[in-house]
């Protein structure tokens, strides 16, 4: 941003904003496959550290495979709308939850164990053990949270079980509904882009949770003001942001033009309003974030973050803001260094 503000490519004069989902590089969560998952690392870590003890003093049991045919009992079940269906779901669903709770209590002996000091690693080993033990104490929380709300959901049919955990890898995923007919669910996270003239994104937030649209315009006024020390002419956003307060916000800011469409039946002077000229144009010009988005997504890789982690996550979205960037910016300079044409 420093270096577009010194070659005057981005003046700050201008500001739209829009918000979209990011994908998270997780498969489908279904509370199976997460008990599944669980069963995985676990066996998988408690392996390591019987490997890394001496012979014959932790034995592992692998549930992996039996765990493997409760969940294709399950796809199959899932697909019958029968009374006899739904109850061989339960019965799965109870099968592969028996499952997961042992061995998230062989776990907690384990991790016992190793703390009291009944279980001691090879000499050579210690790093081993000690890796182990961190992915241990990693999962099993997450596991018994699968559990918790797999019984819940199942068992006494709440689907709105609070902190839901939809990946045992990126826990930091949420559910972001955005309206879209194809994809109605999205797993991932809100990002909020702020951009400005010339194609140049100058501001970038990783929402914590699905917050509202209405959330995001305060914060991203606030952030253009910090970054270019003044308010921008004309602010524009979708009307997912508009509000009666977020109007009179901008106003106290110092916007002298704000384009944010009001909802639903509108009174005269406000219709009036949106077909004057200024605001027709600035509607056109906020039109334009949508293309932004759109080739931040295809061509740099913004539809899905590959990096693992929260902070990997919005590492991943910055490290695409800041191609776009350089993009914009070299194609800027170049259209001002483009000599005319001499025959006219």
């Amino acid at each position: 941003m420093q270096i577009a503000k010194e070659h005057q490519v981005a003046k700050g004069r201008k500001l739209r904003t829009d918000t979209t989902a990011v994908e998270t590089n997780i498969h489908h969560p279904t509370d199976s496959s997460l008990l599944a998952d669980g069963i995985r690392v676990l066996t998988r870590a408690l392996k390591r550290v019987s490997a890394a003890c001496q012979a014959g003093e932790l034995q592992v049991v692998d549930h992996q495979r039996a765990a493997k045919y409760r969940v294709l009992e399950i796809c199959r079940a899932a697909k019958t709308l029968t009374e006899a269906g739904r109850q061989n779901l339960k019965d799965s669903y109870g099968k592969l939850i028996r499952l997961t709770r042992g061995l998230a209590r062989k776990t907690g002996q384990v991790l016992q164990d190793l703390k009291t000091g009944k279980l001691a690693a090879k000499g050579n080993m210690l790093v081993t053990v000690l890796q182990a033990e961190a992915q241990l104490r990693h999962f099993l929380p997450l596991t018994q949270k699968v559990m918790a709300q797999a019984k819940a959901r199942i068992f006494e049919g709440q689907t709105r079980h609070p902190d839901k955990i939809l990946s045992l890898f990126e826990e930091h995923t949420v559910v972001i509904r955005k309206g879209k007919a194809h994809k109605p669910n999205e797993f991932g996270r809100l990002v909020r882009l702020d951009e400005v003239e010339n194609g140049i994104v100058s501001g970038y937030h990783v929402s914590v949770n699905n917050a509202a649209d209405q959330q995001h315009w305060k914060p991203a006024l606030e952030g253009h003001k910090e970054i270019f020390g003044r308010a921008p002419r004309l602010a524009a956003a979708d009307r997912g942001f508009w509000s009666a307060a977020n109007e009179a916000l901008a106003q106290e800011l110092g916007v002298q033009r704000t384009v944010l469409p009001g909802r639903g039946r509108l009174s005269k002077q406000r219709a009036a309003r949106q077909k004057e000229r200024w605001f027709r144009r600035g509607q056109g010009w906020r039109a334009g974030i949508e293309g932004r988005i759109s080739t931040l997504k295809h061509r740099f890789g913004m539809e899905r973050a590959y990096y693992k982690g929260e902070a990997g996550f919005e590492r991943y979205i910055g490290a695409c803001v800041i191609a776009q960037n350089l993009t914009a910016l070299a194609r800027s300079k170049n259209a001002k260094r483009k000599e005319p044409c001499l025959s006219g």
